[in-house]
């Protein structure tokens, strides 16, 4: 069983090709901007072109125009190539990831992904890292900083929460499409955007018609 991995939900880019949980190809590098142009030529690159019996994507949160790119593609290639399309959060693959971490003291794991408008996107784990104690959300950094008392906070939004407490630890992590045999075991999301609040760009009022 191969599965296409796809990841723009942030500033990184990553996707891969895992055969039976096994990476067989990988490409995973924080490009800030151009997921648009770079995602195709990425999976491109990787074995047989992508090729896979299952695409999984990220469906945020984290930024709305990468979040759109990845699913928009997903989609695409799910329907050209008549495949199944599961969705999955990036919170949950970045606390799987954080589980395996040497600083993990047993306690619940916060996990953040920098937002817009001076918040930030964030949920609980139990220590095992694949169970959901709060839901996704997106709060301001002064009034998270009060909320989140977790001595070490995990994410891309880490560093910017630890500054705002004046205390704990940061570990950036990036959601990495090679780390998704870590969540496989998760029930599969519909693929839809989870964005936690209104998207920035709304659409323009139609005109009224005269």
């Amino acid at each position: 069983m191969r599965t296409l991995v796809i990841d723009t939900a942030t500033q990184a880019l990553s996707v891969a090709l895992l055969d039976d949980g096994k990476t067989i190809g990988h490409f995973h590098e924080v490009v800030g901007r151009g997921h648009a142009e770079a995602l195709v030529p990425a999976i491109a690159a990787l074995p047989d072109g992508g090729r896979a019996d299952v695409i999984a994507v990220d469906l945020g949160p984290g930024s709305f125009t990468g979040v759109r790119i990845g699913i928009a593609a997903a989609r695409a290639l799910a329907l050209a190539w008549s495949l199944p399309l599961h969705g999955y959060c990036a919170l949950s693959l970045i606390a799987a990831k954080a589980a395996q971490s040497q600083d993990q003291d047993g306690g619940q794991i916060a996990v953040t992904i920098t937002g817009g408008h001076g918040e930030l996107f964030w949920q609980c784990f139990d220590a095992d890292g694949l169970t959901a104690v709060t839901q996704p959300a997106s709060t301001p950094i002064a009034m998270l900083a009060t909320m989140l008392d977790q001595p070490v906070i995990y994410g891309t939004g880490a560093e910017a929460l630890v500054t705002a407490r004046g205390h704990g630890t940061a570990v950036s992590l990036y959601p990495n499409s090679a780390d998704f045999p870590l969540i496989a075991g998760l029930a599969p999301l519909p693929p839809s955007p989870i964005y936690c609040r209104e998207a920035d760009a709304q659409p323009m009022p139609q005109q009224a018609r005269p």
